[in-house]
């Protein structure tokens, strides 16, 4: 498992990619209008939603209170320290989870059988599989410091115990979350966006205002983007704090 995680972890920039192009395979629905009615859609549109939303707050609020190197070096598993601190207190892979929820709450929202029963299951043993590789690097590095860390740490449970300390307790750096994740955010709201108008077309009826509201939303989208990309390539904003 631990050579399988080091072979993903070098690739799973573009293991994303292939997971978002699945979300368009046809597929039998999860929610179908003959057991819901026409109004069937606001099940997946309503529960989807909810679920990828709470998978990028976690996200979010794991990335502003502590930031650890999530690319590693030279494409392998890397940390120059054991962060512990922030989320990390309260789950040992925290944007994983997050990772988890993003991606099956858009195999909902897209209302694919195939995403949520084949893909998603595929997807978590890859992820495992990152995981232990992650551990056995960190194991060997940090020792007892961090078998200490992970006999009082889930390896993917949040324990919601406290966190309301931890969060009164640190400052929340919105910058850091905006230049760490901006290209994760560009490809997620596109991916929501394309699916609720083209596999919802119920929602906006006719074809040419669904491209047209496509295109002006994926060119605002662009633009912050390119905006977000400019002020961090140029310095003129830093993660740093104040």
């Amino acid at each position: 498992m631990i050579s399988i995680g080091n072979f993903f972890f070098k690739y799973r920039n573009n293991l994303f990619i292939v997971l978002y192009l699945l979300l368009f395979v046809p597929s039998p629905m999860i929610f179908t209008p003959e057991a819901l009615g026409s109004n069937y859609y606001l099940y997946p549109v309503i529960l989807g939603l909810l679920v990828t939303f709470a998978g990028e707050i976690i996200r979010g609020v794991t990335i502003g209170l502590a930031y650890i190197i999530r690319g590693g070096k030279d494409k392998k598993v890397y940390a120059e320290e054991l962060v512990t601190e922030g989320i990390f207190r309260h789950c040992r892979n925290p944007l994983y989870v997050g990772n988890i929820l993003m991606l099956l709450g858009v195999g909902i929202l897209s209302n694919s059988l195939i995403y949520v029963g084949i893909v998603m299951p595929l997807f978590l043993f890859i992820y495992q599989a990152i995981v232990l590789a992650e551990e056995n690097f960190l194991r060997n590095k940090f020792g007892a410091q961090f078998d200490a860390y992970c006999s009082r740490v889930h390896r993917w449970l949040i324990n919601f115990r406290g966190i309301s300390e931890t969060m009164s307790g640190m400052r929340f750096n919105y910058k850091r979350w905006l230049l760490k994740e901006y290209n994760t955010l560009l490809v997620w709201l596109i991916g929501i966006v394309a699916i609720l108008l083209f596999k919802y077309p119920t929602i906006v009826p006719n074809p040419d205002t669904r491209i047209i509201l496509f295109a002006v939303i994926v060119l605002i989208l662009g633009a912050a983007y390119g905006y977000v990309r400019y002020l961090k390539k140029s310095g003129k904003m830093t993660d740093s704090p104040a």
